[in-house]
């Protein structure tokens, strides 16, 4: 199972380099920053050991990243009086956090190597420790992105996908950067971890019927029906283990214990029922395919060779 796992992870790191002609790299910092990994990864592991929902934070970073232009790290950039980016987005707004330790380790990068290594690649690695540090898979990341000096707010608003999505439009939000119907269920895996919102559940909880009743009353307690009221509680994505990742996400789900809609939109008598129930059963093969789905997500529209700038401040254009 290891060889074949193994063989199945640099064929995809093959595929995703020669896909677009890209020249992405795990060793690209080898010669121009050897210790860039081992930074990032000791910054993520401080960080994840303080607050464990920061691994979750530093991941859904990465998706809101790759998800909106590219993996370009535009949605690190701050609005100014001239230049607006993706982060007052809908589904940024309010919610999507992880600012300062990217910061933290883009300080510590420059400090070794001056202006080398990407705030993109930051974050593809970031992602990747952040799962390794909550025990999850590990991959090779690709390297070599480099960073955007623009922003899309309405690309973040319009590519996003909202947790109000059934399995058509998800899969179709997925299709349209170049991911699988495998990969939208082996990625949403990625709600083994984290937290979500009273406002992006209350629906799921209140009007559908397929949903757990013990987990709809237990989340009513602290989601008030009326929007507006309680919107911003918490609660955990996963109602087993939320700090570890694994695969309850998937045994939650053949429970109807999704959190979110379009969570248990992946389990309920769609397309996509025998690879849940697959991954529910097979740990192994949910994180062999979540870590070639990382992969893939990584590789899309990065910008290479010239394009681009490496930021000096991952927050603003140089």
């Amino acid at each position: 199972m290891a060889s074949s796992s193994l063989s199945v992870l640099l064929l995809v790191l093959c595929l995703a380099a020669s896909a677009s002609g890209q020249r992405l790299s795990p060793t690209f910092y080898s010669r121009s920053c050897p210790r860039a990994l081992a930074t990032i990864k000791a910054a993520v592991t401080a960080a994840v050991a303080q607050e464990p929902r920061m691994g979750a934070s530093l991941l859904r970073l990465h998706f809101h990243d790759c998800f909106v232009q590219g993996c370009d790290a535009s949605v690190l950039l701050n609005d100014t009086a001239t230049f607006t980016g993706e982060q007052t987005a809908a589904p940024n707004a309010g919610s999507i956090r992880g600012f300062a330790v990217v910061d933290n380790i883009k300080a510590q990068v420059e400090a070794i190597c001056k202006q080398t290594v990407s705030c993109a690649d930051i974050l593809a690695v970031a992602a990747r420790d952040s799962v390794v540090a909550l025990g999850g898979p590990s991959w090779r990341v690709l390297l070599g992105r480099r960073d955007s000096t623009t922003a899309s707010l309405s690309q973040a608003n319009s590519d996003l996908p909202a947790p109000s999505l059934d399995l058509a439009n998800l899969t179709a939000a997925f299709a349209n950067k170049g991911l699988s119907r495998t990969d939208l269920v082996a990625l949403s895996g990625a709600h083994t971890i984290g937290l979500s919102q009273c406002k992006n559940f209350r629906a799921h909880i209140y009007n559908d019927t397929n949903v757990n009743a013990a987990l709809a009353t237990l989340r009513k307690a602290s989601c008030p029906a009326a929007a507006g009221s309680g919107d911003g509680n918490l609660a955990p994505l996963d109602t087993t283990t939320a700090t570890a990742f694994d695969n309850a996400y998937y045994t939650n789900l053949l429970a109807q214990s999704g959190l979110l809609h379009s969570d248990q939109q992946l389990f309920n008598g769609g397309a996509t029922d025998g690879l849940v129930r697959t991954y529910a059963s097979a740990p192994t093969r949910f994180n062999r395919d979540f870590a070639a789905a990382m992969i893939r997500m990584g590789n899309i529209s990065p910008l290479t060779g010239s394009q681009g700038q490496i930021r000096l401040a991952c927050s603003r254009v140089n």
